[in-house]
């Protein structure tokens, strides 16, 4: 995109074209390391979500274990009244006497052995139950605050990638007039690009429909239709349609941690908002949603396939014709590219 022009060109343009590509490759580098710490910025948020979920479990568990040991407490109270009542009075004034508070008064009635061993069972099982809960729930605020930590130190890694690229995009203001031409030619290529898959797109589905109907034909017509061969070990991808969603946002600009059209995309924030769309939940973090469904050879890719870049720091959605649509890195948008001029292919999963 930024080849140097003939030999008769000017040669200032020719060092201009030549300083811009140089820049540019910095800034590929670190759109690479952008990439790779917000992914685990957003990683971060994720775990600290579940953390979340579960200090609020064992708070509600908490509450319920509060409930059965005043429950217990009670009914050891009612039997150290019928203790007294119906004999040993003396005994029992001893402990009420001599104790300072109920779990103290329940310590003294465990030692003269009055209280039932059901009953000494449950207060002992809840008061464990209660003890596990606590310890648990200090547990969890620990790993909070350490998580907490951990996605503060991951956004300051972010800054500071961010803040080297702030100064490589004012060197490219001195070459403003090269860039915006190299953007022009690309917004048009972009445009040629996203009717082509726009075009495959509505002729699968019309391929799909018009075998679907032939299917129902021959149902119709024979009694016993034959069964199509196929692949037991990988089916065919079943969300070809989250293409023409997806191509509804290209030129949305990237935004770390985005997730829609109106704060803007990630890689993985654009994934999860078109599948969304569509019914699949999927997490905002290209590395977890590796997890998901089968891998998919580069060969069988189909249309809403999910494909990988740098070590899972990357990702975007197969379209067929050997590219996919993306959302790439600091400024830029969501756009079309091809698999074989994008570096760092990791592999791809279609979802099941």
């Amino acid at each position: 995109m930024l080849a140097v022009g003939p030999a008769s060109a000017d040669p200032d343009i020719q060092s201009k074209r030549a300083q811009a590509e140089a820049i540019m490759v910095e800034l590929q580098n670190l759109d690479a390391s952008l990439a790779v710490a917000i992914e685990a910025y957003n990683f971060a948020n994720v775990e600290l979500d579940r953390l979340d979920g579960k200090l609020e479990a064992n708070a509600r568990h908490l509450v319920a274990a509060r409930k059965s040991l005043n429950v217990s407490q009670r009914r050891v109270a009612t039997r150290l009244r019928d203790i007294y009542v119906n004999g040993d009075g003396d005994t029992t004034l001893e402990v009420l006497l001599g104790s300072r508070s109920l779990d103290d008064i329940i310590t003294k009635i465990d030692a003269i052995e009055r209280v039932s061993a059901q009953d000494a069972q449950i207060l002992a099982e809840v008061r464990e139950y209660r003890r596990q809960v606590q310890q648990h729930r200090v547990t969890l605020k620990d790993a909070r605050v350490e998580q907490a930590q951990r996605v503060a130190d991951r956004a300051s890694t972010k800054a500071s990638i961010e803040s080297q690229l702030g100064e490589r995009e004012a060197l490219l203001a001195s070459v403003k007039d090269e860039i915006e031409q190299m953007q022009a030619e690309e917004r048009r290529r972009q445009a040629e690009l996203a009717a082509q898959a726009r075009a495959r797109a509505a002729a699968e589905l019309a391929a799909q429909e018009a075998a679907a109907e032939a299917v129902q034909q021959a149902s119709t017509t024979y009694s016993q239709p034959s069964i199509p061969e196929y692949d037991p070990n990988l089916a065919g991808s079943r969300y070809g349609a989250v293409v023409t969603l997806a191509l509804q946002h290209l030129g949305t600009p990237y935004v770390w941690g985005g997730a829609s059209p109106s704060q803007g995309f990630d890689c993985s924030g654009l994934v999860m908002y078109v599948y969304a769309q569509v019914g699949v939940s999927l997490p905002h973090h290209a590395a977890s949603i590796w997890n998901y469904g089968s891998y998919v050879p580069i060969d069988q890719l189909q249309a809403g396939d999910l494909v990988f870049f740098h070590g899972l720091s990357h990702m975007g959605i197969y379209i067929g014709g050997g590219q996919f649509v993306h959302a790439p890195h600091t400024g830029d948008v969501v756009k079309i590219s091809s698999l074989s001029g994008y570096s760092g292919y990791y592999g791809a999963k279609r979802l099941p």
